[in-house]
């Protein structure tokens, strides 16, 4: 006789798209099984064995995808940046707003001066967006405080969104994001300050999962970036990078020597940048909101990233400058639209891909046994129309490890 297995939820009514191994992989006429928050069966629902669950969902059509992840964000900050975005237009360019004070420097000066609730409040309305585009999980960075009580805040703010908001938050340092008005032209006395004093103390709180730096003509140079990542890996810390976003250092090289997680923008990267990152698995993050903004038109080397086989993600770099996006739907659309990605390729880089540039490979981004049992139920007659349509409300139910997610 069959042992009848317990759920602790079983949900029907839909057709999946697992996204295993990066492709659609499809179930007609779906069921999940949940027991402790985690996928105990998937299949077809005639294919369900024996079993009792404590609750039953039926889902009543549409699509189920695991739970979009938006691997590379910079949600919390202190006021805006719209009177850049103007500037912009009026044909000012990024980096000589930023020479005159503006850019990174002018949402640190805002960061420092608003409280932890002030950001929370802020942050917490942004998060609310996401969520209801399909976000199950998100990486969150500092950055826009630059000296250790300021980093520590933004940091302490990440968590506290994850206590209150149903969601999965992984954050990263990115404490050398820029050079602080304190050390004006003294990049490298910086640079001893975040090795020799920041990071040991952000390791010490154990409230980062990871750190992040730019590596840019603008930011900081590969030796800097250098001393600062074996300083990371020395705390016990994995890496991740801004790089070559508006000029080619040689950044993307430098993350894959160091075993990153990933390396994000990839605008200027070469063939020797993309065959490095084959060969360590780093994650290579396109960012479609910022080249879109800034009206670049250098693409990055899709064609070289898909011949290498390197794992592509999509995120929204949410951020005060030059990515105000709200939606990670709309990257997967402009993914497609402006880099010529194909919609099962812009749901994998929100959903598998995305789960390995933040670690989370073992755990998160796919609809199997043993993954954790996070997935949305779109009104959809096609996954591909999850990158095909602009705006809009498409999600009927956001589950999050097993149980129903109100927003």
């Amino acid at each position: 006789m069959n042992k009848q297995i317990e759920f602790d939820s079983l949900w029907y009514g839909f057709h999946a798209a697992t996204m295993v191994n990066g492709k659609y992989s499809t179930i007609a006429d779906a069921a999940i099984g949940v027991r402790d928050g985690r996928i105990q069966w998937i299949g077809p629902r005639c294919d369900l064995p024996l079993y009792q669950a404590g609750q039953e969902h039926d889902l009543n059509g549409g699509w189920v995808t695991p739970g979009l992840i938006d691997c590379h964000t910079h949600l919390v900050f202190g006021g805006n940046r719209a009177h850049e975005f103007e500037q912009r237009l009026n044909g000012i360019s990024y980096q000589e707003i930023a020479g005159q004070g503006g850019g990174i420097a002018a949402s640190v000066r805002a960061t420092r001066e608003e409280s932890h609730e002030q950001l929370l409040v802020s942050a917490g309305r942004r998060l609310k967006s996401l969520m209801q585009d399909g976000v199950t999980t998100l990486e969150i960075k500092s950055g826009y405080g630059l000296s250790v009580p300021h980093e520590v805040k933004m940091l302490e703010v990440a968590g506290t969104l994850a206590e209150q908001f149903p969601v999965d938050i992984r954050t990263t340092c990115l404490a050398a994001h820029a050079v602080p008005p304190e050390y004006h032209n003294r990049a490298d006395d910086y640079i001893d300050y975040l090795c020799e004093t920041l990071l040991p103390e952000i390791a010490r709180l154990g409230i980062a999962d990871a750190v992040d730096a730019f590596c840019e003509t603008i930011a900081f140079t590969p030796d800097q970036v250098r001393r600062y990542f074996q300083t990371a890996q020395s705390l016990g810390l994995p890496v991740k990078l801004h790089a070559e976003q508006l000029s080619s250092l040689g950044g993307a090289s430098l993350a894959a020597r160091f075993q990153a997680l990933s390396a994000d923008h990839l605008e200027y990267m070469t063939e020797d940048d993309v065959a490095a990152m084959h060969a360590s698995g780093t994650v290579a993050v396109l960012l479609p909101g910022a080249f879109f903004t800034l009206k670049e038109t250098r693409q990055p080397p899709v064609d070289l990233l898909r011949r290498y086989h390197v794992p592509v993600a999509i995120a929204t770099d949410i951020n005060p400058g030059t990515s105000p996006v709200l939606s990670l739907r709309l990257m997967m659309n402009m993914a497609c639209t402006l880099f010529g990605l194909t919609p099962e390729e812009a749901l994998a880089a929100t959903t598998t891909y995305a789960a390995q540039a933040l670690g989370l490979a073992e755990s998160h981004g796919q609809l199997s046994v043993g993954k954790i049992a996070d997935f949305v139920c779109w009104d959809v007659t096609s996954p591909g129309e999850l990158s095909y349509w602009l705006g809009g409300n498409l999600l009927k139910k956001r589950v999050k490890a097993g149980e129903i997610s109100h927003v």
